[in-house]
């Protein structure tokens, strides 16, 4: 799944996107950013779990 943030300038997106994907990506009170960030966000699902326990892939 893909998923983009986005937003008005100065509302915090670098800082969500920091907190979702433990990234330390810069943030500054005047700097303004037209650069992309790109990261990888685990969400655990427990649903995941019983799937690999019942099928047992090998992966």
């Amino acid at each position: 799944m893909e998923v983009g943030i986005i937003g008005l300038p100065k509302v915090g997106k670098t800082t969500l996107f920091n907190i979702l994907t433990a990234s330390h990506q810069a943030t500054d009170r005047y700097a303004t950013s037209t650069k992309t960030n790109v990261g990888i966000a685990t969400v655990p699902d427990p649903r995941l779990i019983r799937l690999r326990e019942h099928y047992q892939p090998k992966k």
